[in-house]
């Protein structure tokens, strides 16, 4: 991009939408950011995800270019968070994350270390844990855990104050943004119910919206529990193994934990079935009791 300073139009107030939008303000460029959701952005993914930025975890399920670009966000997100306005609790945590399996399952907890190795080609960034230092690092996982994997290079977001950072951030530079407005894209242009809008470059960041000009796009679904109780400390997120998924919990601020599994392709944006809701309930009993 030149030194110009641009007028650029940004279709998506997601994640990615906003990031994009709070750099180019900083570089001084005119921006316009629109979304057909509401202000608060509580329909986004960014609001619901549980903010893990977890390479390793991820290897083992994905491409080596999802991971390579898992490191580049761990050296990024401190750099980005830092220059963003401080807030009463911190938006990005370095702690690693753990996994475990149950004895029983042990087989898969080693079959996800041999996993990773075969991606990453060496054993650098994680570590194994017997059980007295599984235990030291997580007082208030089920006592019957015996082995652990200990992940050190991956973090995690406070991701819903981090998106609301974001917004108030986007205004404090000028920014303009619209919500509740469905957009239609092309070169150069953003059409508006209220009339088409031109700019020097638009970037489309609607994600699935944006499947009426990119067909082969394809929906994943995702299903969270939110918990809250005071009855334990989780240090990290945890990852149990386990046949039939991954089930995964993250600690958020005021002692709310994100508790999900293993994503579906599918575009249902229906609510969470019953079947899941006990599963996942189940699962997180198991991982450890206080629950």
């Amino acid at each position: 991009m030149s030194h110009a300073k641009l007028s650029i139009g940004i279709a998506g107030a997601g994640l990615l939408g906003r990031l994009i939008a709070w750099q180019l303000l900083r570089k001084g460029h005119r921006v316009m950011l629109f979304d057909r959701g509401p202000e608060h952005g509580t329909q986004a993914a960014a609001w619901t995800a549980a903010g893990m930025v977890a390479p390793l975890s991820e290897a083992v399920v994905s491409d080596r270019f999802i991971y390579d670009m898992g490191r580049y966000a761990l050296r990024q997100w401190p750099q980005w968070v830092k220059q963003l306005p401080a807030h009463r609790r911190p938006l990005w945590q370095f702690n690693g994350s753990l996994v475990v399996a149950h004895p029983q399952d042990q087989s898969e907890l080693t079959q996800f270390y041999r996993d990773l190795y075969h991606v990453t080609g060496d054993t650098q960034g994680y570590q194994w844990l017997t059980r007295p230092a599984l235990h030291s690092l997580e007082p208030d996982l089920n006592d019957q855990f015996q082995h652990g994997l200990l992940l050190e290079n991956e973090g995690h977001l406070d991701n819903r104050t981090l998106f609301t950072a974001l917004g108030n951030a986007l205004r404090e530079l000028g920014g303009h943004c619209v919500f509740d407005c469905e957009v239609e894209l092309e070169s150069g242009l953003i059409h508006t119910p209220s009339g088409p809008r031109r700019f020097d470059q638009v970037i489309d960041c609607r994600g699935m919206g944006a499947k009426s000009g990119f067909p082969e796009l394809r929906g994943v679904r995702g299903e969270i529990l939110q918990v809250q109780t005071r009855d334990l400390t989780l240090n990290r997120p945890i990852r149990l193994m386990h046949p039939r998924y991954q089930l995964y919990v993250v600690p958020k601020p005021d002692h709310h934990f994100v508790i999900g599994a293993t994503q579906i392709e599918s575009e249902d944006r229906s609510p969470m079935s019953l079947q899941s809701s006990l599963e996942l309930s189940s699962a997180l009993y198991t991982l450890a009791p206080a629950f």
